[in-house]
């Protein structure tokens, strides 16, 4: 099915690019292709109980099917005014629209409902918004651990260098998405990440920062040469979880 009867089908108009509000930080709207889709959905890591945030929703496509084939709830992300009434004025006539909402808003300063399990990419900004984004998803997991599965379509080499640095993140699997389409292109594909299960401990207390010139020493044990490194919490950390951490 192509993507203009897809669009009946769902009763929406989710087609064409827009980028006349793209910057070097958030991209152009493009809409994720519907047997892209489709992969994801018959993938079976979105079921019916889950709820989805879609960053960079655009008109809402991937809210409107993925809530429309598995049943689940989504929120859509999007902070173009304009492109956002547009999702608006889909969800008045879509089929699956009592169980998607869409949010005006910054990515990097929305706060994740701690309900949400799910969260899809096709990327919607920059590396750089990427790592403010997965801080506050980070923070929605730690006062509400849960088990959290990130879906990125059509990775740039920049986002892949991040997702693979951030030690909270696990691999989890990857969706080859090549046959799809013409050209055997590497950057069709859909990486899953997931953040750990709720009896892992793993705590997420900021970002930090190197303060200082490293220090040259010796390794008492092996003998070896080292150095060692001052570092800032961006943040203090709160007395309850330091004592929790470094009790026995």
């Amino acid at each position: 099915m192509n993507e203009e009867k897809y669009d009946r089908l769902l009763q929406i108009r989710t087609a064409g690019r827009d980028d006349s509000r793209s910057d070097q930080y958030r991209y152009p709207y493009e809409p994720t292709p519907y047997c892209v889709l489709e992969r994801l959905s018959n993938a079976g890591y979105i079921r019916k109980g889950n709820v989805l945030l879609d960053y960079g929703c655009g008109k809402g496509r991937v809210d409107f099917y993925l809530s429309w084939q598995t049943r689940c709830r989504t929120i859509g992300i999007e902070y173009d005014s304009r492109i956002y009434e547009k999702a608006e004025e889909n969800r008045k006539t879509a089929v699956s629209g009592g169980r998607t909402s869409f949010e005006l808003e910054n990515a990097e300063q929305y706060p994740v409902p701690g309900e949400v399990d799910r969260i899809y990419f096709f990327n919607p900004f920059s590396a750089e918004l990427l790592k403010k984004v997965l801080a506050r998803i980070l923070e929605s997991w730690y006062e509400s651990p849960r088990e959290v599965l990130l879906f990125f379509y059509y990775p740039s080499d920049e986002y892949v260098s991040c997702l693979m640095t951030e030690d909270m993140l696990e691999f989890l699997d990857e969706l080859d998405c090549r046959d799809l389409f013409p050209g055997e292109d590497p950057r069709e594909r859909i990486l899953i990440f997931k953040l750990p299960d709720e009896g892992e401990e793993f705590y997420f207390l900021g970002e930090i920062f190197a303060e200082n010139e490293p220090r040259p020493i010796r390794m008492e044990k092996t003998k070896d040469d080292a150095f060692e490194i001052d570092y800032r919490l961006d943040v203090p950390v709160r007395s309850d979880i330091y004592d929790y951490i470094v009790s026995d």
